[in-house]
């Protein structure tokens, strides 16, 4: 693998062969994806992991009734939600409306803010999420790692220990 190099060195310090074997070692990850929608796994909610790099994750969540989270906010991530199917509301602090949104609509969320969201409707809500990373905050996966609660869990994130971190009460 070649060494990590950044774009703003890559013209000013790599010979042409350098450069070449870095876009070479770049294309050499490209991943396609499919998203289908799953069987049912979980009662309220599933996700499905389309693709990841060392940058960025893109899930879809299929949420149903009783899926919804609790107020929240990551530290080394933001994310982009678009929503496939079905509708949903997205709330800040206070429970104040930030939007609701259905198919074709979508939201940037900088990492920091603070908030949560429901599926509202009667259909299953599917949502393409794309989370980019903060490179100098690595984490395992997507965005749950670098997750931090503000509310109790729901009932359907007891079995995932990335879900149950709480920000510590200020002294």
């Amino acid at each position: 693998m070649a060494p990590k190099t950044t774009i703003a060195k890559l013209d000013r310090e790599l010979s042409a062969e350098e450069k070449e074997a870095f876009h070479r070692e770049a294309e050499g990850r490209m991943k396609t994806f499919s998203y289908r929608k799953p069987p049912q796994q979980r009662a309220a909610k599933d996700v499905v992991l389309l693709g990841n790099t060392s940058l960025a994750s893109v899930l879809v969540q299929v949420v149903r009734d009783g899926g919804e989270n609790n107020l929240h906010y990551h530290t080394g991530s933001d994310t982009c939600w678009f929503v496939i199917k079905g509708r949903v509301r997205f709330y800040g602090v206070g429970n104040k409306v930030i939007g609701e949104f259905g198919p074709q609509d979508g939201i940037i969320m900088p990492g920091g803010a603070r908030y949560w969201f429901e599926k509202t409707g009667p259909d299953e809500l599917e949502l393409l999420q794309v989370i980019a990373k903060d490179s100098t905050k690595p984490f395992p996966m997507a965005g749950a790692y670098d997750r931090v609660n503000l509310e109790p869990a729901k009932a359907w994130m007891d079995d995932d220990p990335a879900l149950q971190v709480y920000e510590k009460a200020p002294r």
